[in-house]
């Protein structure tokens, strides 16, 4: 009889090698990102309020073209334009040529995202069943941000098993495709069809220049920057241009150039140039622009969160997101029969779940959707997605931190490597945990090696 599968098994070595990387990359955007929020958090509730005000609401941009937007606008329908290509790169090549090309690898994270999302929507929509204007807030508080949850976890200094980071990434990233839908679909409030139907055409050439390994941004990002004009013309919300610019970037070699085993294609290329520019300008520049409320004091504080708006994203994110996740988590081990990697408990799971409550970008993005921004009701929104981010984030490290003694073991395992040739001692193998018996042996050896040992000696 074959052994049950693990949930949150350590996936394989190139993929945790590439993953980490990332990681790495998303957690210092994180710290930005806080900077940027906790600036204009400040800067609000000044005597120099006004000021901050004032620059938020600066309009430039052309107005023959419609693009007279203020820099708040701009923040949220252009630079998040740019956060939303990189998810959708990171997106399609995880299933494309990452491990979650697997189904069984992918059923777990896509289920936990749909979770995470469903529940914190039922949640806040109860809350505000007798509150008719505020029903049109219920995606706020299903979204997660991936930069600001490992910023988090760098501030608190645990060591999260590798598996679980995975995991949390990979839930984020499937938890922004659908948020980019539920924009498209529920937030679009008047669509014109001409601008939208021209939009396909540079998008189709900008997705003909990629597929021919054309890099040169003089090309493509004219076309990208046309593409972005037109869905914002259409009345579709603009990041959308980004994730579908996005989907025509080819994830793998093309034969002539090598093919898969060629090294990194095109997406990874994107992503490595662009990911920076996301993490370190855009989504700082958004918070910015859009964390500035002002609260007055503790009695302002108390009354934005009087609101049935604020109070049902604050449960949403902290028990929505938890339940949400834990639950899908196990209802995949209990239908599957799959159990728990051996090191790891389900308060592990609890905790990453209570993580994944932490909304900020996406969450402030539909909360302007949702209300127009400067609103009263958005003001509330933003108490609402701060407030539920700070709570999720302490309770996530009361659940996550006493476990750092089991994570910091598991992370030492990870990293072993006796014989020094760069690659772990132990690494799975098409879903089989294995350990090399030789030394300076590659994963490509070592399979290798498996498939053909009448070749060996």
């Amino acid at each position: 009889m074959s052994s049950p599968a693990r949930l949150f098994a350590r996936g394989t070595y190139g993929e945790a090698t590439r993953i980490a990387a990332l990681l790495r990359r998303e957690t210092v955007g994180g710290v930005l990102l806080i900077v940027g929020a906790v600036v204009a958090l400040v800067w609000a509730n000044t005597p120099w309020a006004d000021s901050y005000e004032g620059l938020r609401d600066t309009v430039v941009g052309p107005a023959s073209l419609h693009l007279d937007l203020s820099l708040g606008t701009w923040a949220a329908d252009g630079l998040l334009a740019v956060f939303f290509f990189v998810a959708g790169l990171e997106l399609k090549r995880e299933f494309v040529a990452g491990d979650l090309r697997d189904p069984r690898k992918a059923a777990l994270p896509v289920a936990a995202a749909v979770g995470g999302m469903a529940v914190p929507a039922i949640i806040y929509t109860v809350i505000n069943l007798g509150n008719e204007g505020g029903l049109t807030g219920w995606a706020i508080p299903t979204a997660t941000d991936i930069a600001f949850a490992l910023a988090v976890l760098a501030v608190i200094s645990t060591h999260l098993p590798a598996a679980l980071r995975t995991f949390l990434l990979t839930l984020a990233i499937v938890d922004d495709l659908l948020a980019i839908t539920i924009i498209a679909v529920f937030y679009t409030s008047s669509l014109a069809f001409g601008p939208l139907a021209l939009a396909l055409i540079p998008l189709a050439l900008f997705g003909f220049c990629v597929q021919k390994r054309i890099r040169s941004w003089w090309i493509l990002l004219p076309l990208a920057a046309a593409t972005w004009v037109l869905v914002h013309e259409s009345g579709v919300h603009a990041t959308v241009a980004g994730v579908l610019l996005a989907f025509t970037v080819p994830v793998v070699r093309s034969e002539a150039a090598g093919g898969p085993g060629a090294g990194p294609g095109l997406a990874e290329h994107f992503e490595h140039r662009i990911r920076p520019i996301s993490a370190g300008i855009a989504v700082p520049v958004f918070a910015f622009f859009s964390a500035g409320v002002t609260v007055g004091g503790l009695s302002g504080l108390g009354a934005s969160l009087t609101d049935t708006v604020a109070i049902g994203i604050v449960a949403g994110l902290v028990i929505g997101k938890a339940v949400g996740i834990t639950g899908a988590t196990w209802l995949v081990s209990r239908f599957t029969r799959a159990q728990l990697d051996t090191d790891l408990r389900w308060p592990d799971v609890v905790g990453l779940s209570l993580l994944a409550g932490i909304g900020f970008t996406v969450s402030l993005l539909i909360g302007e959707l949702a209300f127009g921004p400067g609103s009263l009701r958005d003001e509330h929104v933003k108490v609402g997605v701060l407030t539920g981010t700070l709570i999720a984030a302490l309770l996530a490290t009361a659940v996550l931190k006493p476990r750092d003694r089991v994570y910091r073991r598991i992370a030492e395992a990870e990293a072993r490597d006796d014989d020094g040739d760069g690659i772990p001692d132990v690494y799975q193998e098409h879903g089989r945990t294995v350990e090399q018996t030789s030394p300076r042996e590659t994963v490509d050896e070592a399979s290798e090696r498996r498939r053909n040992p009448s070749a060996e000696g």
